[in-house]
C-alpha cells in the first residue's frame, strides 16, 4: 500500500471514528457521509477501503473479526490500536497547533473577481451571501437541536467552528459588496479605454 495513502485527510476522520467504537468500512463510510457534507462529496468507497487497508498495514487499526447482518456478506470490523491512538493524538495536536494556508475554490475564484466587472461581482457575491445566510440559519438550527437533545458541546465543536467561518465570510462579502457600490473598490481601466462604473 502506497505510503501516501496515510496522508489522505480522511485518515484522521477514520481514526477518530474508531476512537469512538470499532466499526467496519461500510459503517464508517455511512457515518462519515452523515456527519459531514464535505465527506459526503469527497469520500468514495474505493478511497475509504484503500485508506482502511493502509491503516491496517501501518498497524494503526486491527481486525476484530467478522460481522454479518442478515443476508449481507461478512464484513471485517476494525478497532483502533494503541499505535493508532498515538498517531491520532499526534496528528490532532499538530493540526490544531499549526495553521495552514488552505486553498479553497472560493479563494481561487476571488483572486479573479475583477473578470466579472463591478456589476457582475456584486451579483455573484450577493447571491453567495444569501446562500451562506440560508445555510447558516439551517446549521444554527441543527446545532441548537443537538445541544438541546443533550449532545455535549465538545462533541459538536466543529459545527460551531464551521458556523463562525460562515459568518465571517458573509461579513467580508457584505463589506466588499459595499466597497464596490461606493467606489472604494475600483476596477482598472479596460484595454479599450472603457471602464465599467461601480454598481449603484
Amino acid at each position: 500500500m502506497p505510503r501516501r495513502a496515510l496522508d489522505n485527510p480522511i485518515v484522521l476522520a477514520v481514526l477518530g471514528l474508531l476512537l469512538e467504537q470499532p466499526s467496519h468500512p461500510h459503517q464508517m463510510l455511512t457515518e462519515l457521509r452523515t456527519r459531514s457534507e464535505h465527506h459526503a462529496a469527497a469520500i468514495t468507497r474505493g478511497t475509504l477501503y484503500n485508506t482502511v487497508a493502509a491503516l491496517a498495514e501501518a498497524g494503526w487499526i486491527a481486525s476484530q473479526g467478522q460481522e454479518r447482518s442478515g443476508n449481507r456478506p461478512e464484513r471485517t470490523v476494525y478497532a483502533l490500536t494503541q499505535a493508532g491512538r498515538d498517531e491520532l493524538v499526534r496528528r490532532l495536536d499538530s493540526q490544531i497547533r499549526s495553521p495552514e494556508r488552505e486553498f479553497t475554490q472560493f479563494l481561487g475564484a476571488v483572486a479573479y473577481l475583477g473578470a466579472l466587472g463591478p456589476s457582475g461581482a456584486v451579483d455573484a457575491l450577493t447571491e453567495r451571501a444569501e446562500r451562506l445566510r440560508q445555510r447558516t440559519a439551517t446549521d444554527e438550527g441543527r446545532l441548537t437541536e443537538a445541544l438541546a437533545a443533550g449532545a455535549p458541546r465538545l462533541f459538536v465543536i466543529e459545527a460551531e467552528y464551521a458556523l463562525s467561518l460562515a459568518r465571517a465570510e458573509t461579513t467580508w462579502i457584505d463589506s466588499v459588496i459595499d466597497d464596490i457600490r461606493t467606489g472604494a473598490l475600483t476596477w482598472p481601466t479596460a484595454p479599450s479605454g472603457n471602464r465599467e462604473e461601480p454598481t449603484a
